[in-house]
């Protein structure tokens, strides 16, 4: 059987903290180590042929976690993006960065820093990386109504073909393959509207622990699913 590969996959980057916590570190030192499996998951999902990767950095509900933990994580964004070797890297292998989610709730520094990346990476067509921080699924869906509003957007033009057009992932195609790490089996309000046709594969390891093995594994199950989209 020929293998097939999803040529969109959204991963889910779940049970940094808890990993921490089995290690005996501090819950900070499992964002650190899950931000260093982000960089190995992009050279795995290029070497196989995906296209675009978008990762579930931070929710729009994470903005509750302890201020010591989100100040952490911002400053985390700021130096993985801001980073010479990994610019130089994804320059390299052609990698396009973009972030999708609130961004005006982000830092001004680390804005600042996104929008350097993004430009500097907006040629790159090797693999896609969406990193989603400050992003709802719910969010998604009522800013695209809204900017859909703002553009005078009259009912009888607004359908499922036109819709995604004003999503934060305009432009790319959508999910075939959602991956969680973790152990957890929900959506957790992520790109509710993209992976309404997605296969689900759920991983048992935290993400830190998540391995290239793993990832083979996933693609192998998605290329025996049988995808009906409904019919």
């Amino acid at each position: 059987m020929n293998e097939i590969i999803p040529k969109h996959i959204v991963f889910f980057l779940d049970g940094n903290r808890r990993w921490a916590k089995e290690q005996g570190l501090p819950s900070l030192e499992g964002h650190r180590a899950g931000y260093e499996n982000v960089l190995r998951l992009c050279e795995w999902a290029k070497a196989r042929g995906v296209n675009v990767l978008t990762a579930y950095g931070f929710s729009t509900e994470n903005w509750g976690r302890s201020r010591q933990e989100v100040n952490y994580l911002m400053t985390l964004f700021e130096k993985g993006l801001s980073d010479k070797n990994n610019m130089e890297k994804f320059q390299k292998d052609g990698v396009r960065v973009r972030i999708i989610g609130q961004k005006e709730r982000l830092p001004s520094s680390l804005q600042k820093i996104i929008q350097d990346v993004e430009t500097a990476t907006q040629k790159q067509d090797q693999l896609f990386l969406n990193l989603a921080i400050s992003y709802g699924g719910r969010w998604d869906i009522v800013q695209a109504v809204k900017k859909m509003m703002s553009q005078g957007l009259a009912a009888e033009q607004i359908d499922e073909s036109t819709f995604p057009a004003f999503l934060s992932t305009a432009g790319l195609p959508e999910p075939d393959l959602v991956i969680r790490a973790g152990g957890e089996k929900r959506f957790s309000n992520f790109l509710l509207w993209q992976s309404a046709y997605a296969e689900l594969y759920f991983s048992p390891k935290y993400w830190p622990d998540f391995t290239e093995e793993d990832f083979n594994q996933a693609l192998e199950e998605f290329s025996q699913r049988k995808r009906r989209f409904g019919h």
